[in-house]
């Protein structure tokens, strides 16, 4: 169906893509925070691809998380998780859900580093009320007080997240209102790119006599 005369103009992103050039966008933060309901329309808007880390690890290691936790533990899961981010790394154009630990190994910076890593923030009682809502199994969480564990998941992966090249604080609106407040953020994190001087550097041999440059 043709869309209405009356309908507002969809916005077009094409310029701030051509500045990414095809790197990788990494959303990083808690269980809960929308990584993937945000990542979707963040992909549509940049005509990049969609990649939900967690998804393609199950589908590598052909079970679901929750087993991979109960039969390998958190460091099993951990190390297949930080296999599937070196092979999505290798790739480009893409907008990458992590899981929400992704943050804790070294060695997964070492690839989202390689792209922009954007943080989606939410305060506690807003993740818990997602999950709470979410039948998703969450093995981290799977305690008797889970919202003493969220909390102390926060605790300790705050100032992990914080390291993200952007922080994108959220409180409770629609994933394509978030995806939005990323696409209006990205700019300012984003380097213009180099442009060749207009006349050739001169550079100083070691008599002091100048010369041109290999510019």
């Amino acid at each position: 169906m043709a869309p209405a005369d009356d309908a507002p103009p969809r916005p077009s992103h094409r310029d701030l893509a051509r500045r990414l050039d095809g790197l990788n966008i990494y959303l990083v933060g808690m269980m809960g925070a929308g990584k993937s309901a945000v990542g979707r329309p963040l992909a549509e808007a940049l005509g990049y691809r969609f990649i939900d880390a967690d998804s393609a690890l199950a589908e590598v290691a052909g079970r679901p998380i929750a087993e991979i936790f109960a039969s390998d533990g958190e460091d099993g899961f951990r190390a297949l998780e930080t296999a599937v981010l070196n092979g999505i790394a290798s790739w480009h154009s893409l907008v990458v859900a992590t899981g929400g630990g992704a943050v804790t190994r070294p060695e997964n910076w070492g690839h989202m580093r390689q792209g922009v890593v954007v943080w989606l923030d939410a305060p506690a009682q807003e993740l818990l009320r997602r999950l709470s809502a979410d039948p998703t199994p969450r093995p981290l969480l799977d305690t008797p007080d889970p919202a003493a564990r969220l909390e102390a998941l926060l605790h300790d992966r705050r100032p992990l997240y914080a390291q993200a090249d952007l922080t994108v604080a959220q409180q409770g609106g629609l994933p394509s209102a978030v995806a939005l407040q990323v696409l209006d953020a990205l700019p300012s994190v984003l380097r213009d790119p180099a442009w060749a001087p207009a006349d050739p550097v001169r550079l100083q041999d070691a008599d002091g006599q100048a010369r041109p440059s290999l510019n």
